[in-house]
Parts: structure tokens; sequence; C-alpha cells
């Protein structure tokens, strides 16, 4: 008998420590992407393009983006929000990819800076550039 009350008093616990890590986890801004890559498919060597990345806060804080950061010259965040985004809102980034010098599969990456916890803050895209055709 003392084995099995031993036994509940550890299973409650054990339980009540899992609700509560749980429940520590998601505290707070969480940025959650509709879609986190997106491959642009063959594009023509000089031309200019630009995908919209939506996102939602997930979290039960607001969240705030400071920074969107690339990796090179050929991408820019055209746009990204500046005011806190409200647990339940989403909101969108824009990055722009321009081609012009580059050849053959691009892989880039974009770090999204912000004070969402628990979650990738990246975004990516690729695109294959073809070389124009001579006329």
């Amino acid at each position: 008998m003392k084995h099995i009350i031993f036994f509940a008093v550890c299973l409650a616990t054990f339980s009540a420590y899992s609700q509560e890590v749980a429940k520590k986890a998601t505290n707070g801004p969480v940025i959650t992407w509709k879609e986190s890559s997106y491959d642009f498919g063959d594009i023509r060597q000089g031309e200019k393009v630009e995908h919209t990345f939506v996102f939602t806060n997930t979290g039960n804080e607001p969240l705030i983006i400071t920074n969107v950061q690339v990796t090179c010259g050929c991408t820019t965040p055209k746009g990204f929000p500046r005011d806190p985004i409200a647990p339940g809102e989403s909101s969108e980034i824009t990055v722009a990819f321009n081609s012009a010098g580059r050849v053959g599969k691009q892989n880039k990456v974009v770090t999204v800076v912000s004070n969402s916890v628990g979650t990738t803050n990246q975004i990516s895209f690729t695109a294959n550039v073809i070389r124009p055709e001579n006329p």
C-alpha cells in the first residue's frame, strides 16, 4: 500500500512539474512563419525579385523586431514592422534579391533579430540564376 501511495505522489509531482516547464517554455513572444523558405525557381541574371514572408506572434507577449540581417549586398530587407506585434497578430517582412553578377543556384539566409523565444528567427530563399541568352 505504501508503494502505491508513493507512486501516486511521484506521478502527481512529475505531472505538475511537466506542466510548469511547458508554461515557462511558451511565455513570451513567439514568431511563427507561414513559410520560412521560398524558391524563386529559375530567374534570368540581372532580374530583381522579391518575396513577402508572413508571420504571426503566437506567444503571449508583444513581439518586437529590432533588425533584419542579410549575408550579402544582393539581398535587401525592403520592409519589416517597427511597432510591436501583439499576441495573435500577423505581419510581414519583404525581402528583395538582385541577381546581377550571380549565376547558378543561390541559397540566401535572412536573420530576423527579435525578442521571440524558442523559435528560429531565420528565413531563407533559393533561386537558380540563368545567364541571359545571346541574341
